[in-house]
């Protein structure tokens, strides 16, 4: 039998090994500034965050419910019990910097992770923590200062690492499990009951699941265009819906079943659903409202709204240019604009 891959190049390694550890082992040199990060949140981040962190009806606040006491403490009170704070915000949760700048890193923005530059990602770092409080506007974030700046996280001491899940005694992890027990394969009691599943208007809100799922292997998604199994707890597998894959000619008019492979294709079920308000307004409510209006520029209207992006028609969630080709968005906005048919 003939071998099978190779070796990682170093390249490959360093394209993939991009996390930062507590003790910011992995944390690359840079730096960047309260005043460049304003700049880059304002364009790149502002529109899902706000511009102060506040977030929208989406998001959840990133700044805000840490005090003065909080830094010097180390320990943020609206955290406490009995606190009478409103709302949990990142940087009262957060105990460690390198989680705030890897997942910024990684992450962020959500419609294009992984393209800000080293030093981007260290002055949208520092403006968050102006944002807090906890630096001051003409600071500048490095990897020499940065160990100086956790020791400002009002919510520093809120984790332990004294435990066996901790990666390593260097960081004050355990070697004893923090779970005691064996294994029961015997007398183990009455059969488990599932009492809590998806009602059936949920079960296909981001499409068939079958039609999603690898074709190998034992797990297969199931058949959410399809009422669930009358008896809960019995392993069934779905066949996959193979049919669903090619889209209805366009010059016969999309239809729902034809339509979905595209929208998946393109992520559009992961902000919209087909019936029901995600992220952005779900396809029902976009297609009611076009078809109620009656306009004859409707899918030309619509397939350029889709691939430019826009803000403000539908809430103050900010929907980013999409990739779709002219050809796909014409689809869809001819499935929208005749109101979803079947």
């Amino acid at each position: 039998m003939s071998a099978i891959g190779r070796t990682a190049t170093p390249a490959e390694i360093k394209a993939w090994d991009i996390d930062v550890r507590p003790d910011f082992k992995g944390l690359p040199k840079g730096q960047g500034s309260v005043k460049q990060g304003e700049v880059i949140w304002e364009g790149k981040c502002a529109s899902c965050h706000g511009s102060f962190g506040e977030s929208s009806e989406v998001f959840t606040p990133i700044a805000g419910g840490t005090t003065a006491e909080d830094v010097k403490a180390g320990r943020v009170d609206g955290l406490m019990p009995g606190a009478n704070q409103p709302q949990r915000t990142s940087l009262m949760k957060v105990a460690t910097l390198s989680t705030l700048w890897d997942y910024i890193n990684r992450a962020m923005p959500w419609n294009a992770p992984k393209t800000l530059t080293t030093d981007e990602v260290y002055a949208v770092t520092a403006y968050v923590l102006n944002l807090g409080n906890i630096l001051p506007a003409d600071f500048t974030l490095s990897d020499k200062n940065v160990r100086d700046v956790q020791a400002m996280l009002p919510n520093r001491n809120g984790m332990t690492t004294a435990h066996a899940m901790w990666p390593g005694k260097e960081l004050g992890g355990t070697a004893k499990p923090d779970v005691q027990g064996s294994a029961c394969l015997s007398n183990c009691g009455p059969e488990a009951v599932i009492k809590s599943f998806l009602p059936d208007y949920a079960r296909n809100a981001h499409g068939n699941l079958a039609g999603q799922s690898r074709m190998i292997g034992a797990s297969r998604g199931a058949d959410t265009t399809q009422p669930p199994p009358a008896v809960f707890g019995q392993n069934t597998l779905a066949k996959p819906v193979v049919a669903q894959v090619a889209a209805a000619p366009l010059s016969s008019g999309p239809t729902t079943s034809g339509i979905t492979p595209l929208l998946q294709k393109n992520a559009c079920l992961a902000c919209h659903g087909l019936n029901s308000k995600l992220i952005g307004p779900g396809f029902n409510e976009i297609a009611a409202r076009y078809k109620d209006k009656g306009r004859a520029d409707a899918v030309n209207y619509l397939s350029g709204k889709i691939r430019a992006g826009g803000q403000g028609v539908w809430g103050g969630i900010a929907m980013p240019a999409q990739s779709l080709s002219e050809a796909e968005a014409s689809q869809v906005a001819q499935w929208l604009a005749q109101g979803m048919p079947r």
